[in-house]
């Protein structure tokens, strides 16, 4: 799971993914060398990019460890180029890099749909290719957010997990307390809190990629079992990277959220 930064910094408690090489571009149809010349590189830990006009924003987001981490971002396409880290997979993971849409401690994107009351959602779909290493420790997810004040600026008060794949011993915040299947594919839920409510849906058959993933079946789930409760909001829906150990190469190709 990810958080960013609070107004000092931001935690996230035990149990619980970009820089310099322009990668994949948002369109296919584009050549290396234009994408290496568009491309701009995150550094700093915090450090941020509006893409596609301010539809989406690119995050580098090193919230749980000191460690360099870099992103190299052409629109929606970003790739992590450098990852130091190396925390221990009992405890928190380094960071999330990531793509977002909705807003995010009072960072909002433009036309996203969000924030908007879960008992008012009708569809809510995201396509998501991914590549990863076979080297690290890693997740593959997205985050979803969600609080009763929709223009909520700092910690929300809760949050969806969908992890489409994960390499190594790591494991969602709190225990596993069921599974569902959405969309035909099948998934563990756990359940925790950590000071807001968790909710992980972890997918027991790995994927790189997922198109028009219904994200409202997911919240619909998570209500139901008392995680999300139906007058909240979903502010931001977050896909990105949870390296603890390592992370270079952690890549999204492409992203895009429909809310409608």
């Amino acid at each position: 799971m990810k958080r960013p930064p609070t107004a000092a910094r931001r935690a996230r408690t035990a149990a619980a993914v970009l820089a310099a090489a322009g990668f994949l571009l948002a369109s296919a149809a584009a050549s290396p060398a234009t994408a290496s010349a568009r491309a701009t590189e995150l550094c700093g830990a915090f450090d941020t990019l509006s893409v596609e006009g301010g539809k989406y924003t690119v995050q580098n987001n090193v919230w749980g460890a000191s460690t360099a981490q870099c992103l190299s971002v052409d629109g929606t396409s970003f790739e992590v180029t450098r990852a130091d880290h190396a925390n221990p997979t009992n405890g928190a993971p380094a960071s999330y890099p990531s793509i977002y849409a909705g807003c995010h401690y009072g960072a909002c994107t433009t036309g996203s749909g969000l924030p908007l009351r879960v008992d008012a959602m009708n569809r809510v779909t995201s396509s998501w290719s991914t590549h990863s290493p076979t080297n690290g420790v890693y997740d593959v997810a997205y985050d979803l957010w969600f609080d009763p004040d929709p223009q909520a600026s700092g910690q929300n008060a809760g949050e969806l997990m969908i992890w489409n794949k994960y390499q190594g011993p790591v494991q969602p915040v709190g225990q596993k307390t069921g599974n569902v299947t959405v969309g035909g594919a099948d998934y563990d839920v756990w359940t925790g809190n950590i000071g807001w409510n968790v909710i992980s849906y972890v997918r027991t058959s790995p994927t790189d990629s997922v198109t028009d993933l219904d994200l409202k079946a997911f919240a619909d789930d998570a209500t139901a079992r008392g995680s999300v409760h139906a007058d909240w909001y979903l502010t931001s829906v977050q896909a990105g990277f949870e390296p603890w150990q390592g992370g270079a190469g952690l890549r999204t190709d492409a992203f895009s959220l429909s809310v409608s």
